[in-house]
């Protein structure tokens, strides 16, 4: 089928490779991204003061597409704070401290709990509700702190992360740039993400086991343990009877959540939803029962809190998003109709086009989704790339015939796995600093493992598509 490709699609074109050329000299892309939609936007209308407010509803789009999803991040961390501040998160982890009795299942208890902890609480909130507790408790058994911050960077910012199957934050950023529901490519991922998962954490155990008994990796000791003691545990306002209650109660109502999604078959908005109204409610509780006659008013700090956390986020991810957002139908509602008759949308007719010139394969798809979505996690957001990565699957996807869901889902771990937190240093510094340990390090010692993991997931993709 012939498509017509108009000066919107090149300039479309032109336009993602400039965003990718400054993700790898690590520079900012959000002005990139406004001329883009501006230039696009006064070839398409040739009206200045109309191009000039296409950028501006560019922005609305995106901020409306978006919205949920900064909204269950920020609702999630305002709820993370009242369970820190109370010494509720203690007691959720106290437990698991017991299991912890030698370095290697140091490694591997916190690692699983910090990946299911950041399903619900999100990765950097995640972190914070851990490192107090069980850190001292690892150091003591012998892993070292390099150790413990691996373990929380590559199960939370990882795995968790570039899943995300419960906020659904990341695939709905992909699917949307993609043109697909978020349930296929949550559901595309789950193949990956366990291929990824388990090459990745497997191989720098073998690597942390390794250098700890040639002597290159010192292990935690006493000292260090002591002098981490007493993280977070003043000012709690709440009786231990309490926080014990609490502990219990949170964990049964979010597996509540869970076994709702599963019985309702609830995907995407609505899963959030759920998700976020629990964890709205409970941060309600337990600031009015931490605060008592103050309740009301920290109710309001730890919201702005929240949220404040998470615009900063999500900042730099609104202009680039809004940007791939006309790859689709945000084109007509951002810009109006003025793609030729017989367009599906620039994605798609620059993926039809490609395959009328490129004989493409599945083989070159996957190793390509895999690079984009590394480059666009070099700036160390992890997000605000992911968009680019979708557009890109989209592409690619509509030139082979098939595997969108799958090449979308790739891009999305590739760009999750690099920038998310687990290579970029200026990405690791949460987990980094709870560990008190060199974030250059931390992603040094990352390196070789995730590498191998990116690997052998492409080719695990490319019998998938």
């Amino acid at each position: 089928m012939a498509v017509e490709l108009t000066a919107l699609h090149w300039i479309y074109v032109c336009f993602i490779f400039l965003i990718i050329g400054f993700m790898i000299m690590r520079r900012d892309t959000s002005i990139v991204s406004i001329v883009g939609i501006f230039l696009i936007a006064i070839v398409a209308k040739g009206s200045l003061s109309s191009s000039i407010s296409s950028v501006f509803n560019s922005f609305i789009f995106a901020i409306t597409e978006l919205l949920p999803t900064i909204l269950i991040i920020s609702i999630i961390v305002a709820m993370s704070k009242t369970l820190t501040v109370s010494g509720i998160n203690d007691v959720m982890i106290s437990p698991f401290a017991k299991l912890i009795r030698t370095p290697a299942l140091a490694y591997w208890v916190i690692g699983l709990l910090m990946m299911v902890i950041s399903w619900f609480f999100w990765p950097s909130p995640a972190v914070a509700l851990m490192g107090a507790v069980l850190l001292p408790v690892a150091l003591r058994v012998g892993l070292p702190a390099l150790g413990v911050a691996m373990a929380m960077n590559l199960f939370g910012h990882g795995i968790a992360l570039s899943g995300d199957f419960v906020i659904q934050a990341a695939p709905k950023l992909t699917a949307d740039a993609a043109g697909l529901p978020v349930g296929e490519v949550v559901q595309a991922s789950i193949p990956l993400i366990i291929v990824m998962g388990i090459v990745t954490t497997v191989t720098a155990f073998y690597f942390l086991k390794r250098d700890m008994k040639n002597g290159r990796l010192v292990s935690g000791n006493a000292l260090e343990s002591k002098s981490l003691e007493g993280t977070g545990t003043h000012g709690y306002l709440l009786t231990l009877k309490q926080k014990r209650a609490f502990a219990l109660l949170i964990p049964v109502l979010f597996a509540s959540n869970v076994a709702a999604m599963f019985t309702l078959n609830l995907t995407g908005g609505d899963a959030t939803a759920l998700v976020g109204g629990t964890a709205i409610f409970i941060l309600l509780v337990i600031a009015l029962a931490s605060h008592k006659g103050k309740g009301l008013e920290e109710t309001t700090s730890y919201l702005i809190e929240g949220f404040q956390f998470g615009f900063k986020v999500f900042g730099p991810v609104i202009p680039i998003a809004a940007f791939f957002y006309l790859g689709d139908s945000g084109f007509t509602k951002i810009i109006g109709n003025f793609l030729p008759e017989s367009s599906n949308g620039i994605v798609n007719d620059l993926g039809i086009a490609l395959a009328s010139v490129v004989p493409l394969s599945k083989e070159v798809g996957a190793v390509t989704l895999t690079a984009v979505g590394a480059i666009t996690g070099l700036d160390g957001s992890g997000f605000s790339g992911i968009s680019l990565a979708g557009s890109v699957a989209g592409i690619f996807a509509s030139a082979i015939g098939a595997g969108a869901a799958t090449l979308t889902a790739l891009g999305q771990i590739a760009a999750i796995w690099v920038g998310g937190g687990t290579l970029v240093p200026w990405a690791l510094i949460p987990a980094a600093a709870i560990c008190n340990v060199d974030p250059f390090e931390l992603a040094r010692r990352n390196l070789l493992p995730v590498a191998v993991g990116l690997g052998v997931t492409t080719i695990v993709a490319m019998f998938l598509i």
